[in-house]
């Protein structure tokens, strides 16, 4: 018994440890540390996955039921996709912890010297450029469940719409979280006609979809609570 236990140790050594592996406990109290990773990158990434799952918990809650024979052909292949966009969210949780290790070295390095400092320079644009990657697919797959949620609340279960008003709620705060991450990094960077280009993405993205989210979320509100 003793020597299977070292075996499996070993082989739990040799994994790969992802976030989104972890406990919700554990995942948050890593999130509350000083550690650079998981950051609010990943938190939004992760927000945003949730809002993906809550549009597969109306969609499941929708199709078998014969009220809704006539969209359960749409239903699921909107599932289908979200299922992708959730995976794929869960997935940027990693990708951003990744992209930004090296623009956390990159900041400690040594600048003594101008040869130093030129060479710092020039490290630290390539990895602001790398850091702006995750947030970036983050925000542009959050973009793609807001397009959808429009469906699960109007055609989903009437039983689930206040989780439609939640997946909208969720999309639109973790959009919104993840452009602050691009942002950040933006302005730091030296090719401004670069930096502009990101920011001019993001701000179309969150001129479009978070007014689409928004208004989800306001008449779910109002059908949920009819007293306001």
């Amino acid at each position: 018994m003793n020597n299977e236990m070292g075996t499996n140790e070993r082989v739990n050594e040799g994994k790969e440890c992802r976030f989104t592996d972890l406990s919700c406990t554990e995942f948050v109290e890593k999130l509350s540390s000083k550690a650079p990773v998981p950051g609010g990158g990943g938190a939004s990434a992760l927000v945003g996955a949730l809002g993906a799952a809550l549009c597969n918990m109306v969609g499941n809650l929708t199709v078998g039921k014969k009220k809704y024979k006539d969209v359960e052909e749409e239903i699921l292949e909107l599932m289908e996709k979200v299922t992708l966009l959730q995976q794929e969210l869960l997935d940027c949780v990693e990708e951003d912890a990744k992209s930004f290790a090296p623009l956390a070295a990159a900041y400690s390095l040594p600048h003594a010297t101008p040869e130093e400092q030129a060479h710092k320079t020039e490290v630290l644009e390539e990895c602001l450029r790398g850091a702006c990657s995750a947030p970036m697919q983050i925000m542009h797959k959050i973009c793609s469940v807001i397009s959808m949620i429009r469906v699960f609340q109007t055609k989903g279960s009437v039983l689930a719409v206040s989780d439609a008003g939640v997946a909208a709620a969720l999309c639109s705060a973790a959009l919104r979280s993840a452009s602050l991450n691009v942002y950040i990094n933006t302005n730091s960077m030296k090719d401004r006609e670069y930096a502009e280009k990101l920011n001019k993405e993001c701000n179309e993205m969150l001129d479009t979809y978070c007014p689409m989210a928004d208004q989800i979320y306001a008449e779910v509100f109002r059908k949920v609570n009819p007293a306001d």
